[in-house]
């Protein structure tokens, strides 16, 4: 079976082609997940450009990037914000080499099955937003409020595709905080 349907959400399954893609990101490059094939990929779904939740996973992942990328894993990212918002963010832009792409529309995170929840996102918020904020400042991380199509409900998740583009192994967040683990990452890649 590729897709389960959820509350009127379709979710991927697992070892099933990831749906391909052929996008600009934000520096305008040809971003085609075909061209992946021979490589393993991380693809992760963040929410919004201020975020404080989504930026500290993606400093924690630029950090990984070489000593990953050294064991044939790629990294690609997607906001839900404009692509002006994280054009006007220095931290955004110095996420290269690392594809961002922006999916204001979100058509990508519909098809990845990617979750809007307001109780998942006001409990996280309750429980941790504080912390969680002022951790991401003390880093010089942005955070700031949405603007325009941007949602406080969107839940992030993350998978991993392995040489053939198969999905391996998917991470649908159950609250802002929840990534997959290095752990996981490391075992598909064999460190």
């Amino acid at each position: 079976m590729e897709n389960l349907k959820i509350k009127n959400r379709v979710t991927l399954d697992l070892n099933v082609s990831a749906p391909i893609f052929n996008l600009k990101d934000i520096f305008g490059r040809s971003i085609n997940l075909e061209d992946y094939r021979g490589k393993k990929v991380f693809i992760a779904f963040f929410r919004h450009a201020g975020c404080p939740f989504c930026n500290l996973r993606v400093h924690f992942l630029q950090k990984k990037y070489e000593e990953l990328k050294a064991k044939n894993l790629e990294m690609i990212f997607f906001f839900e914000s404009p692509e002006r918002v994280l054009l006007n963010s220095t931290f955004h832009r110095e996420i290269s080499p690392i594809p961002l792409l922006s999916d204001a529309e979100k058509i990508w995170y519909q098809t990845y099955g990617v979750e809007n929840s307001k109780s998942k996102s006001v409990k996280s918020h309750l429980t941790s937003f504080i912390q969680t904020s002022i951790k991401a400042k003390l880093l010089g991380l942005p955070v700031h409020v949405m603007e325009e199509k941007e949602s406080i409900t969107t839940i992030p998740a993350e998978f991993l595709l392995d040489e053939k583009l198969i999905i391996r192994k998917i991470h649908y967040s159950q609250g802002l905080n929840d990534r997959m683990s290095l752990d996981h990452i490391h075992d598909f890649v064999g460190i």
